[in-house]
C-alpha cells in the first residue's frame, strides 16, 4: 500500500528549508532550486506545492510568524504560571532580539521580507502581514492592564508606549545583527525602558493604596459628617 503523504507537513518542511537558506544567504539570494536542495526534494515538487517563488515566499512569511508566536509563548511560559504584564511584554520584545541562531534568522529574514514587500511587485500586491498591528495591539493591551492595576504611572499612554517599545526592539535587533552592539547591551537598553514604564516600587505603592483605601474612605466620611451642620 503506498505511503500516504501529509501535504501540510510537506509544505511546512519546504518553508522551513526556505527560512534556513534565507538565514544563511539572505532572502534576495534564495531560488526555488536552492530550497529544493535544502529540503532534499526535487525542484518539481517545490513547484507542485507553491507554483511560483512569490507564493513560496508568502507561505514562508506565515511560517516565520508562527515560529515567532511559539517563541513568545515559550518565553512567557518560562516566566511562571502568572507572569504579569511586564514579563509578558518583555517576552514579546526579547523574542525578536537576535540573541541566538533561531532569533537571528527570524530578525534577518523578517527584515528581508520587509524590503522585498516594498521592491517586489508580486509581494507588494499582497499584505506584508495578515495583521500588521497584532503585536502593537497586544503590547498596548498589556500596558493598559498594567496601568489599571497601578503597575505603571497613572498617566501612561499605553498605545504610544507600545509603538515606542516595538520600534526600539526592532532597531536594537538590527544593531545587534550588524555588530554595533551585543545582545547583552541590547537587553540592558530594553530593560531600562521597561523600568521607566514599570517603575520599581510602583506595584508596592498600588498595594499600599489599595489596602489604605477603606480606611481613607472611612476617615473622609467621618470628617464630612463632623463638618455637616446639625439638623434643626
Amino acid at each position: 500500500m503506498p505511503k500516504r503523504v501529509d501535504h501540510a507537513e510537506r509544505r511546512t518542511e519546504i518553508a522551513e528549508a526556505l527560512l534556513r537558506v534565507a538565514g544563511r544567504r539572505g532572502l534576495h539570494a534564495v531560488g526555488m532550486r536552492d530550497v529544493a536542495a535544502e529540503a532534499g526534494v526535487s525542484l518539481r515538487l517545490v513547484q507542485y506545492y507553491f507554483e511560483t517563488k512569490e507564493k513560496l515566499l508568502l507561505y514562508g512569511l506565515q511560517r516565520l510568524a508562527e515560529r515567532f508566536g511559539q517563541r513568545v509563548a515559550a518565553r512567557v511560559a518560562a516566566a511562571g504560571d502568572d507572569p504579569g504584564p511586564r514579563a509578558t511584554v518583555e517576552a514579546i520584545l526579547m523574542a525578536a532580539l537576535p540573541t541566538d541562531e533561531e532569533s537571528r534568522t527570524f530578525h534577518l529574514v523578517h527584515t528581508s521580507y520587509a524590503v522585498l514587500a516594498v521592491t517586489e511587485p508580486a509581494l507588494a500586491a499582497q499584505p506584508f502581514l495578515t495583521d500588521p498591528d497584532a503585536a502593537e495591539d497586544a503590547v498596548a493591551a498589556l500596558l493598559g492592564r498594567a496601568r489599571e492595576a497601578g503597575l505603571t504611572p497613572p498617566d501612561l499612554d499605553a498605545r504610544l508606549e507600545a509603538v515606542g517599545l516595538l520600534a526600539l526592539s526592532a532597531g536594537l535587533g538590527t544593531s545587534v545583527l550588524v555588530g554595533q552592539r551585543t545582545p547583552k547591551s541590547a537587553t540592558e537598553v530594553l530593560r531600562h525602558h521597561l523600568d521607566r514604564i514599570f517603575p520599581p516600587g510602583q506595584a508596592d505603592q498600588a498595594v499600599r493604596a489599595e489596602r489604605a483605601g477603606p480606611a481613607v474612605r472611612a476617615e473622609r466620611a467621618g470628617s464630612a459628617a463632623a463638618s455637616a451642620p446639625a439638623a434643626s
